[in-house]
């Protein structure tokens, strides 16, 4: 048996999670921290041409969509990925089951 979290969230709920993750540094941003795990504002490198001040836009971004979360380690912030950013993502496109198996 396999068991599934169900997330659910009205249709704009959804639209405004995708339209945070529709941003190709932003995208950069949730990869990095998916692969490193907490990392230091000050060594998230989203784009080597990118302003600090454009960092912090885009980070306030996926922190109000609720996709990652910060802590504060003396004078720095470290940002992660949320726990449930992955699962929301998927919840937000509805699966369908098929010949009793989840898809």
């Amino acid at each position: 048996m396999i068991e599934s979290i169900v997330i659910e969230a009205s249709p704009e709920a959804d639209a405004a999670l995708f339209a945070a993750v529709a941003d190709a540094t932003r995208l950069r941003i949730l990869r990095q921290l998916a692969l490193s795990g907490a990392t230091c504002v000050c060594n998230i490198d989203a784009n080597e041409n990118l302003a600090p001040n454009l960092l912090s836009y885009h980070l306030k971004v996926l922190r109000e969509a609720g996709l990652v979360t910060t802590s504060r380690r003396g004078r720095w912030i470290d940002y992660s990925l949320a726990p449930d950013a992955v699962g929301r993502l998927h919840a937000a496109i509805p699966r369908v089951a098929t010949a009793g198996t989840l898809t």
